[in-house]
Formats: C-alpha cells, structure tokens, sequence
C-alpha cells in the first residue's frame, strides 16, 4: 500500500463482534495465508485504488485500520501458526506470481504495528472521517482478558484432543507386516493436512472478515473484464488481483485473532503431531533398535543404519510436507461445498462451552489419574492428557517470546522441539534403564507421549519450512533435525551402546 493512502476504519456488519486478541497472536505461524502478489501488484493496487478504490479493496483497508480495535499485544504475532504463508499462495494461478516469504511478512507486520503506535489519536480520528458511521450497539466487543482465556482454554482443550488422536492413531497402525514401522509417520501426514487445509481455508470464519469468496472474486474480476478492447492488461485482470490481494489481507488479519482457530491450529495440529517422536524414531533406526511388530530386532550393519535414518528423515518430512500443501488443495476444492460459523454460534456458544470444556476435561483426566485403579489402560492414555495441556502452553508461550528474535529463524519452535525432544530422551532412558521395577513409568509414558508429544511438533515445522526462503528454510530444516538429533544421541546413546536398552517394566 501506498503511504499515501487514507486509512479507514472496519465496518462491521450490525450482527459482528469483534475480539480483543492480544497483539502475541500476530506471530503465530500455525496456517495464516500470507500475500501471494509482488511488488507490481502491490504497485497496481495502489495506482488503481487511489481513484476509484474497488469495494473489496476499502473493505480491506477498513479492516487493516480497524486492527487496534483487537488490542492485539506484539508478542501474540510470534506464533508461526497464524503468520506462515499460505502452502498455495497462487490460488488464482495467475501466470507472473512471485512467492511472498515468511520473513517478509514478519518485516511487513512490525512496520505496520511501529507506524500504527506512532500515529497521534487525533490523526486517527481525522482518518475515519469519510467512514459510515457503525452501530455500536451491534458490535460485541470481547475484551482481551476474556480472549485470553478463551484461547488458552481451547488450546487445552484441542490438546488432550490433538493427543488422543495421535496416540490412537498410532495404535491402529501397528499391526504385524505394516508397511511402515514408525507409526507416528501417520499423525504427522495427518496434522500437516489439517493445518494446511485451515491455511487456505477462508470459509469456516467467513462471518469474522466479511470479504466474499474466492469463486465471487473470480467471477466479479471476470464479469468486470467482458468488452474491454484495449491492448493494455483488463480492468478485470487488475480487479482480480486487486480482490485477492484485498481478500487475503483482510483474512490475514482477522484470521489471528480468533481463539477457535488459535485452538485448532496451534492446539490440535500442533499436539496431533510430534517432532519429538520423529526424532526418537530416526535414533532407533540410527541405532538399530526399531522393531517391528512381525520379524524382531535383524542385525545389520552401520551402513544400513544410517540408510534407515535417511529413510525416516525423507520419508516424515516429504510426507509432511505434501500432506500441507494437499490440505490447502483440499480447502480451495471444497471452498464452495464448506459451511462458515455464524458470529452467534462462536461468541454466544463456543466460546464459553470452550472454557467449560477444556479446564473440565483436563480436571477430570488430573482426578481420574490421581484415584485408583491405575492399570494399563491409565499408564498409557490417561497421564499423557495430563501432561498434554502443559506441553501445549509451553509451546504457544515459546512461540510468542521467542519466534520474532529473528524473523529467518523461528526460534521458539526451534526451543520448543529441541527441549520436548531432550525430555523425551531422559524420559525413554529411565524408563528403559537396567534398573529393576519402576513405579513411575506410567507418569513416564503420560510424559513422553503427553508433554513432549505436544510441546513438539511437526505440522508447525513444516508450515514455517514452507514459509521461509529457500536458504533460510534449508538452514532451519537441517538446524533443527540435527541439532535434535545430536540432543537425543548424548542422552540415549549413552544408554544404547553401553549398558543397553532393558525391557520396559511398568509396576502398577
């Protein structure tokens, strides 16, 4: 945009409402669609909007000046969740398209919220004077105490379901002769394509950024482009990226700051995948030590050790990666065929049922752990939903403090894979320590699979790997599985190659 641009203000439809999410959330980067358009278009938006400014276009920018009405703090931008570019930027697949990075967003954003802090309150004022004016009586403001804890109470929610459905997951597909024996391949896949269908997603909140979908910009850009004989590129053409830049902008900014989606992103996908289990599964097989369920432990030698490692490291991660990228094509495929949530159903309904729910079901997974019987089926399920809630939050505040240090390096995705992966490790050798009985193993299992499983993740890894320049997503890529790697090989091959994995042994 323009400097020169007059900023306007959101008018929200009577029946909105708006949140006051915390400015953190605008570093998320769990699966929010970024620009798709380069500096030519942002050239042509500005030369065709300073005149005669398309509808979408004002309501973008009436949206865009509207962003301190959520009373957003900076830190909540860090998470990667929310500020990832979308797997399919290209929607419209128009033929000159230039990829918009993650670092770039991050240095667009900072500006933005640097100018919006620099700009006096009566400058403001002045700038909404050509606004229709807005029935205050229908919005519903939520204040950022209430948006914080809706957030925080559906993350832990999502996260005793995002664990649940990894270790069930995991359960039904180990069986004897499967075709891949680290099982935790499958939440991963599973994970990815959920965070990279709710990236490209603009349909189930559609009612939060009121901007029309990707089919009627298309065919308002075409209608708008019929008898046009001039040589020069249509007005349909500059509409239609005009729309979509406007359209994208307006769901980048809204889509941050909505809690349930906070909860789906950074909560379930975040929790249904483990980068902390990947890296145990590529030490296994480093170390020869991944049975499977139908021939043992075969002897073999280095060299087809470190081939298994290859395997696991190429295998996870090119299947997580596509599996982001078949999500987004998902989104845009069902675009027309998805519902949106009403603004009643989310604020009158969700949300408080959200709070009841999350704190509830994380009581009741602490008192059923706490009284007996504590037998085979709690050491395994019911003290990982324990342990689910803390990983969960410890991530998300990881994300929030430490994710913009350095806009090329997601450092607090970083931090949060690497210690959840340290903490798997001890958590695996004292469990398989030649030690005798261990009554602490089911609280070790509930850590291993709760805490670590959801203070580490996948999907957000290869959001952030897809969002990054090429250099800087080949550095993180490598810095992170090595870096974890070489964590997990001081704690547990200590173990491995001196005394040796025992048995696992569980004393009820």
């Amino acid at each position: 945009m323009s400097s020169q641009e007059p900023k306007t203000a959101l008018r929200r439809p009577s029946s909105s409402g708006s949140y006051n999410a915390p400015d953190a959330f605008q570093h998320l980067n769990d699966g929010t669609a970024g620009l798709s358009v380069d500096d030519a278009d942002d050239r042509l938006e500005t030369r065709t909007t300073t005149t005669s400014p398309s509808p979408p276009v004002r309501e973008a920018r009436r949206r865009s000046a509207a962003a301190p009405t959520y009373d957003i703090p900076d830190d909540w931008a860090n998470l990667d969740e929310l500020a990832a570019t979308s797997p399919v930027e290209n929607v419209a697949e128009a033929p000159i398209y230039r990829h918009r990075s993650l670092e770039q967003i991050r240095s667009r954003d900072h500006e933005e919220r640097e100018m919006r802090r620099a700009e006096p309150e009566h400058d403001n004022t002045a700038q909404l004077a050509d606004v229709e004016p807005v029935d205050e009586k229908g919005e519903q403001h939520v204040s950022r105490l209430a948006t914080q804890i809706y957030t925080i109470s559906y993350l832990i929610f999502f996260a005793i379901w995002g664990t649940l459905a990894r270790v069930g997951l995991s359960a039904l597909t180990t069986f004897p002769g499967e075709p891949v024996v680290f099982s935790v391949l499958w939440a991963n896949f599973g994970g990815s394509l959920i965070m990279g269908f709710l990236s490209e997603d603009r349909m189930l909140f559609r009612y939060e950024w009121g901007m029309p979908t990707y089919d009627q910009l298309l065919a308002r850009a075409k209608a708008n482009g019929n008898g046009n004989g001039n040589g020069s590129a249509s007005s349909g053409q500059r509409d239609q990226v005009i729309d979509l830049v406007a359209a994208k902008k307006a769901h980048l900014a809204t889509k941050k700051t909505i809690p349930l989606y906070i909860g789906l992103a950074t909560g379930f996908c975040g929790s249904f995948t483990s980068f902390s289990t990947f890296i145990k599964d590529i030490f296994l097989a480093l170390s020869n030590e991944m049975v499977t369920p139908e021939l043992g432990t075969p002897s073999r030698n280095g060299g087809y050790s470190f081939m298994a490692l290859l395997a696991v490291v190429i295998v996870t991660v090119s299947l997580s990666l596509a599996g982001l990228i078949l999500g987004a094509h998902l989104a845009i495929a069902l675009e027309r065929f998805m519902p949106s949530i009403p603004y009643t159903l989310t604020r009158k309904i969700l949300d408080p049922l959200g709070v009841l729910l999350g704190w509830g079901c994380w009581l009741g997974a602490i008192l059923m752990a706490i009284f007996p019987p504590h037998n085979k089926w709690r050491g395994e399920i019911l003290f990982a939903l324990v342990f689910a809630p803390l990983g969960c939050l410890g991530r998300f505040y990881l994300a929030i403090y430490l994710n913009g240090k350095v806009a090329s390096f997601p450092l607090g995705t970083f931090t949060a894979n690497i210690f959840g992966t340290a903490i798997l490790g001890m958590s695996w050798d004292i469990a398989h320590a030649r030690i005798g009985g261990l009554a602490g193993c089911q609280v070790l299992q509930g850590i291993e699979d709760g805490f670590c499983g959801c203070i580490t993740t996948i999907s957000t890894w290869v959001a952030e790997l897809n969002s990054l320049e090429r250099r800087h997503s080949y550095i993180y890529g490598f810095s992170s599985v090595g870096a974890a790697l070489a964590v997990m090989i001081a704690i547990m091959g200590g173990l491995r190659w001196s005394d040796g994995f025992s048995a696992l042994i569980c004393v009820s």
